[in-house]
């Protein structure tokens, strides 16, 4: 048949034998996703901030690299892990919904009319889910193929953007939101997977 040429559209591989039938695994695509928000700002439901996010960047780790001096050289260990900030771009809409929520986190986090501040972290923080999906939509039911939970989150910056008469496009708010720790889920899917704790069984580098 003519459909078994594209079972070769792939990359072959030595080592195995079947890679050459495989073909290609369909990719995530990068405009399937919803982004949803836990315990933001006070009023309730949050899903007008999910149906106008733009664009949001998943997590993004970085182990801190240590050196250990000694005679002719050095050896590198991973230190402690940073977190970097994700970026989430909102269209203001014309009711003002999005505009209230994030005015409403901001205030949790710092009362800028009183000039006061939250006591401490959990008074403000919150939970964010990034969702990758399928496709699917309506009577469809969209299979969540990636789900990273980002916990201890707030907001860093929000930046409302301007405005110019010369643009067409829809005005935007964009928030930068740092948090405490992300895993994916349900574990066993990647990040905050049950990996057993190593100690000293590979042979793959210097001791400690």
């Amino acid at each position: 048949m003519a459909i078994a040429t594209l079972s070769k559209f792939t990359v072959p591989l030595a080592s195995d034998a079947s890679a050459s039938a495989q073909g290609m695994l369909m990719p995530k695509l990068k405009y399937r996703f919803r982004v949803m928000f836990e315990n933001f700002g006070v009023s309730t439901p949050t899903t007008e901030l999910t149906k106008q996010v733009q664009s949001a960047a998943r997590p993004n780790v970085t182990f801190a690299n240590q050196v250990i001096e000694i005679y002719n050289s050095k050896i590198n260990y991973a230190g402690k892990i940073t977190w970097s900030p994700i970026a989430v771009v909102l269209r203001d809409d014309v009711t003002g919904a999005v505009s209230k929520l994030v005015g409403e986190q901001l205030q949790k986090q710092f009362d800028f009319f009183e000039q006061s501040s939250a006591a401490s972290g959990v008074d403000y923080k919150f939970t964010t889910r990034i969702e990758m999906l399928d496709g699917g939509n309506g009577a469809n039911t969209p299979t969540i193929l990636e789900t990273w939970e980002c916990y201890g989150c707030y907001l860093v910056t929000a930046n409302y953007q301007s405005i110019a008469y010369g643009e067409q496009g829809p005005a935007t708010i964009d928030l930068s939101i740092q948090y405490d720790n992300a895993v994916q889920t349900p574990q066993g899917t990647g990040v905050g997977s049950v990996v057993g704790r190593t100690i000293n069984t590979l042979a793959t580098g210097a001791g400690r």
